[in-house]
């Protein structure tokens, strides 16, 4: 961790100086100074010019940069350049450049275009790595390594091939075991030499990348695509560690990213790092989901806001401006939930290329007399005002969400039953329905200590991992909410289906079979009709995409289908489970019955609302040394009163003493200091 080495928050964000005549720079660390930055994390994409041949190394404007930096009391954020390799390299070596999902050689260009099984890139790569770390490695700058840049993209070059065939033999031991587990007798695949096996893309097995024959295939070779870049970031990182055990090691995480499993890959992560991109309008509850997921792949520790934009981004549709307040706010909605920095790319905006026009600290003007700069001196100026109150602080949450990236590959991968069923879109919907009532929430691996919660929910449970059924039925026996949805225990880890009906491995823990799935046309939808009164719950509600028609084995029925051949069988049930019970949602429900259903179920648990629910204000709680701190985050335009409960104490911002009720502008944060 970091936070022990620090008095305050980190505050910067990514810095090219190489890309500029030395003699804007002495202009560039007085700005960076001005805006109360303390951090930069430099050179990202500097391959080419560290190395320009296989023989020659030249650091020598690396060292004039972390010289620079130190000198003006700024910490770097040291990253091994090795996201783009360089130009010569690809003339050279071809071997390195990747093949595409269709099957084309790549030339240069780009970034990501390196085979992640090359060993021409793997050797240089980590041989960099080691020699950056040697160098720098007891520099007075030097705080953190970042290594290469958003890991990402997928080879189906031989390298990758051959790389897999070893894969799959580590994983199965046998061809026998493979082509059970892959169901290679369908369609006469069966395989008897592993040189047989080529990778699944549009020339093999798949037709797009979320379409294809062989849902077994096309799983392993996704998770063997996560392993393959692993690999070469744990190469670097072993490189790293061996000149500097005792500096952090990470690399920028882009959140719900669906190529890359972050849990696995957090494992040999010293701090989990990400990057922060919504549009604007995109759901603040999604955003916050986002940012605890990442505090999650470490089970609830801290993480680094490494990358978000000062305004403005380039690369979507319709890049609009941030609006004045919102670049604070957001950066704020981070930290509640548990960023111990704020960062942005970039700090001075690009004269060319594809970024020239994505927002920073230091505009093409040149000046500080700018609205994004003074919005982001008096952020800094703020985080100065804050010191170190919230730096390692933690949140407590009662309610769990699982969250499975072989899941969601399997989900999407499935052939049928419908092309609108999306994972995330799933798990966001019961993610806002807390959300929405200020009720904390952890996002939670498969592997986790599922005994910290009284509740777990685990929308679209399609593939059931060994073990998982077994310690679901332990959690909920002994006294836990488990809450589960339509499409759920299906599959094996594999793709294989449970025989003997589904939810499979859950139907004892679930009371239930299902016997049909119904996939509903976009227009199309059905009701929920509440047999009784369920706290707030009452009457019909809207649900549509999928439609399990259910039987219980036991389990009561709460609610039946409103519509259909199927009217009047059950779509929402509960069932009784030693001292716990077990939910089923057979459904996608609107809105309002996600709220009033889980609402009622943490009601009846003793979880309660941090804070009052108001529209468009966000409530999180965090905690350090015993000290309680309650954001109040006001995504509206206008100011919001509401009601603060038993809430009490300081807000750090102004000083001002709180109790009752309070107001927060538009665009607002509060952070309350509670009293003791």
């Amino acid at each position: 961790m970091l936070s022990s080495k620090l008095t305050k928050m980190l505050y910067g964000g990514d810095y090219n100086p190489e890309q500029w005549d030395k003699s804007v720079w002495p202009e560039d660390m007085r700005m960076i100074r001005l805006a109360g930055m303390d951090i930069a994390t430099v050179n990202v994409f500097s391959w080419a010019m560290l190395q320009p041949n296989d023989d020659t190394y030249d650091f020598s404007t690396l060292d004039e940069i972390m010289d620079m930096l130190h000198a003006n009391g700024i910490y770097a954020c040291l990253a091994t350049s090795t996201g783009a390799h360089p130009a010569w390299m690809a003339r050279k070596y071809p071997e390195i450049l990747r093949v595409d999902f269709d099957g084309r050689k790549r030339k240069f260009g780009g970034r990501h275009n390196s085979c992640a099984n090359s060993l021409v890139y793997r050797t240089y790569s980590a041989k960099l790595a080691g020699k950056i770390a040697e160098r720098y490695k007891d520099h007075p700058a030097l705080l953190l390594w970042h290594v290469s840049n958003e890991y990402g993209g997928e080879c189906y070059c031989d390298n990758c091939a051959a790389a897999f065939r070893v894969w799959l033999k580590k994983k199965y031991g046998t061809l026998d075991k493979l082509n059970e587990q892959w169901n290679t007798r369908f369609w006469g695949h069966t395989f008897y030499d592993w040189d047989e096996i080529v990778p699944p893309n549009m020339l093999s097995e798949q037709w797009s990348p979320r379409h294809t024959c062989f849902q077994g295939i096309s799983l392993d070779y996704t998770r063997f695509n996560s392993d393959s870049m692993l690999d070469c970031y744990k190469l670097e990182y072993d490189e790293l560690k061996k000149h500097t055990p005792n500096v952090p090691v990470t690399t920028n995480l882009m959140g719900a990213y669906k190529p890359l499993d972050y849990f696995k890959w957090a494992k040999h992560m010293d701090i989990v790092s990400w990057d922060n991109y919504p549009s604007a309008d995109t759901p603040v509850s999604y955003t916050a989901m986002m940012h605890d997921l990442m505090r999650g792949l470490k089970g609830g520790e801290p993480f680094l806001l490494m990358e978000q934009t000062p305004s403005q981004q380039n690369w979507q549709a319709y890049n609009s401006l941030k609006r004045p307040g919102v670049m604070a706010l957001w950066s704020y909605q981070a930290v509640a939930h548990g960023a111990d920095s704020v960062m942005f790319f970039q700090l001075r905006r690009s004269v060319g290329a594809c970024e020239k026009y994505h927002g920073a600290l230091i505009e093409h003007v040149g000046h500080e007399h700018t609205r994004v700069f003074r919005e982001c001196a008096q952020l800094g100026s703020e985080l100065s005002q804050l010191g170190d109150k919230l730096l390692n602080s933690r949140g407590s949450a009662k309610v769990g969400i699982l969250f499975d990236w072989e899941n969601w590959w399997a989900v999407e991968y499935s052939s049928g039953p419908s092309a609108a069923l999306k994972y995330t879109d799933e798990v966001h919907k019961y993610y806002d329905a807390l959300y929405q009532q200020n009720i904390a929430v952890d996002m939670v691996a498969m592997d986790a200590d599922f005994s910290q919660y009284d509740v777990l929910i685990a929308p679209v449970m399609y593939m059931v991992k060994p073990g998982v059924a077994a310690r679901l039925e332990q959690f909920t026996q002994t006294g836990g909410t488990f809450i589960t949805t339509f499409f759920s225990g299906i599959v094996n880890e594999n793709d294989i289906v449970t025989l003997g009906g589904y939810p499979g491995e859950l139907r004892n823990l679930l009371g239930i079979w299902a016997e049909e799935i119904d996939a509903l046309f976009p227009d199309q939808r059905n009701r929920i009709v509440m047999n009784d009164t369920l706290g707030k719950l009452s009457g019909e509600y809207e649900c549509g995409l999928l439609c399990d028609l259910l039987h219980s084995e036991g389990a009561d029925v709460i609610a039946t289908y409103g519509e259909d051949f199927y009217k009047g069988m059950p779509v929402v049930t509960r069932n009784r489970f030693g001292q716990g019970e077990a939910w089923y949602v057979g459904s996608s429900p609107e809105a309002s019955f996600l709220q009033g259903l889980l609402g009622q179920i943490c009601e009846a648990r003793g979880i309660t609302p941090i804070l009052p629910a108001v529209a468009g204000v966000e409530v999180v709680k965090r905690a350090k040394d015993g000290q309680s701190y309650v954001f109040v985050l006001n995504h509206n335009a206008d100011a919001q009163s509401f009601d603060l409960g038993s809430v009490s104490g300081t807000e750090l911002l102004t000083g001002a003493k709180l109790s009752g009720s309070a107001e927060v502008a538009g665009r607002g944060v509060l952070i309350i200091e509670e009293a003791k």
